[in-house]
């Protein structure tokens, strides 16, 4: 309904306003000019105009025809439409709320049957549909995690699947902290992702045991890559340069990659930081039991040597290889529990006991990469709680692994070392810069 007023009525409406406004203008000359004898009049009023007079109202109300439906007028245009995914959707619900056609509902699920990321759907997120109005599917995306997009296309009237990393905007952020309890917390204080720790634990993993040798007051300052994809997502990236303050030592570490080559990290100087063996087993747990030769043992109530480290961490906490090797062992073995045996070389080889159970994977023989999970934290085996284990040993002999120094990797190659020098001037003066802006702040 439109409610409509004729001219004459606007006229009427405005001169009664006029009025109004002459009347409180009386008024107040009067007030003003009654306020010298405010003391000796108990009563004033003001005389209304008798001239004005009460205009009548009048309404007129008239039916205007409505448009035909949009979407009929042009069967060729088209629609994106933002679909929110419900606890417990399937991926049919979702095309049965866009409305799309039967027909091509049948084609597009035949199509995306066994995609990982229809068995991937997550509440809250949001699937993006073009369609027609007849119900025509055109497109259909859908960001999933991990940077990937799935994608589904129309083309010549068949639909193509695409699943593929997420274009994106990336760019470069920097980050600066201290440790006051642990190192993911300062990351966490510092409003950074966690998993800006893990990189950290893992870039360092060969020169600072992080189980034993972080400290309150430890400083870190960080630059890494962020990118946004175009559902708004943001995915955290490699960290490219980090600088760690640890007993009052300085290390720092810049990715780079040789053309042709795998990545690592290097000191600004081209020294690797990869080493042969991992400081720890587990990326972050605390040392229950060191190397000794002699400790009471707890379930044999006698001394005896114990010749390892055992790690406390809560049962299923997943336990790395801490170098190349093969598995030469995988099973039980009496006090061990659960163990797993790696053979990096004629001379050195790895146990880790008391697991709860192996990775799934894992088979004798297998070629394992430093990093690889190879079993999970228990507590078989003589073991009075949930820890790893872990032995080092030379020509079969145990080793303690604190007092065992490694040879170190190879530097950046002479070849690269200008590309490599360019790169990392870059990332060191941003280290430089956030060191003397922000731990300025922090002192």
């Amino acid at each position: 309904m439109i409610y409509y007023q004729s001219p004459r009525k606007r006229k009427n409406i405005l001169a009664q306003k006029l009025a109004v406004f002459a009347q409180k203008k009386v008024r107040w000359i009067t007030i003003l000019s009654s306020l010298p004898l405010f003391g000796m009049v108990t009563a004033f009023g003001i005389v209304p105009d008798s001239s004005l007079q009460e205009i009548p109202n009048k309404k007129i109300v008239r039916a205007l025809p409505l448009p035909e439906k949009f979407a009929s007028s042009d069967p060729e245009m088209t629609f994106w439409h933002q679909e929110s995914i419900r606890r417990g959707d399937t991926i049919s619900a979702i095309l049965a709320r866009l409305e799309i056609s039967q027909k091509d509902k049948s084609r597009f699920l035949d199509t995306v049957r066994g995609s990982r990321a229809m068995s991937q759907l997550k509440p809250g997120e949001i699937i993006h549909a073009e369609t027609r109005p007849d119900g025509e599917l055109l497109a259909l995306r859908y960001f999933y995690g991990n940077g990937e997009q799935f994608q589904v296309e129309k083309v010549d009237g068949t639909f193509e699947l695409n699943e593929q990393s997420a274009e994106g905007d990336t760019r470069v952020l920097v980050g600066s902290g201290m440790i006051s309890s642990s190192l993911f917390a300062a990351v966490d204080k510092a409003d950074l992702p966690s998993t800006i720790a893990s990189q950290m634990i893992d870039i360092f993993s060969s020169s600072i045991d992080f189980h034993r040798d972080i400290r309150k007051g430890d400083r870190f300052t960080v630059v890494y890559e962020s990118t946004q994809d175009e559902s708004g997502k943001t995915q955290v990236g490699r960290v490219l340069a980090v600088e760690f303050f640890n007993k009052e030592k300085s290390r720092r570490a810049v990715y780079f990659q040789p053309s042709g080559d795998e990545g690592g990290y290097y000191t600004p100087e081209g020294e690797s930081l990869s080493k042969p063996f991992l400081m720890a087993p587990l990326k972050f747990s605390r040392i229950s039991s060191g190397f000794t030769h002699a400790r009471y043992h707890p379930i044999l109530k006698r001394w005896r040597a114990h010749r390892g480290i055992d790690y406390a961490a809560p049962t299923g906490t997943p336990v790395m290889a801490t170098a190349n090797g093969t598995v030469e062992f995988k099973g039980k073995q009496s006090g061990y529990g659960n163990l797993v045996v790696l053979k990096h070389d004629a001379q050195y080889s790895s146990a880790y006991g008391h697991l709860s159970g192996f990775n799934k994977k894992l088979q004798k023989g297998m070629r394992i990469k430093q990093g690889d999970i190879i079993g999970f934290v228990g507590s078989t085996g003589m073991a009075t709680g949930p820890h790893l284990h872990y032995e080092l040993r030379i020509n079969g002999v145990q080793r303690d692994p604190s007092k065992i120094v490694m040879p170190a990797a190879q530097p950046v190659s002479k070849k690269h070392y200008s590309v490599f020098r360019r790169q990392t001037r870059e990332l060191t003066s941003r280290l430089d810069l956030l060191r003397n802006t922000s731990f300025a702040a922090l002192n």
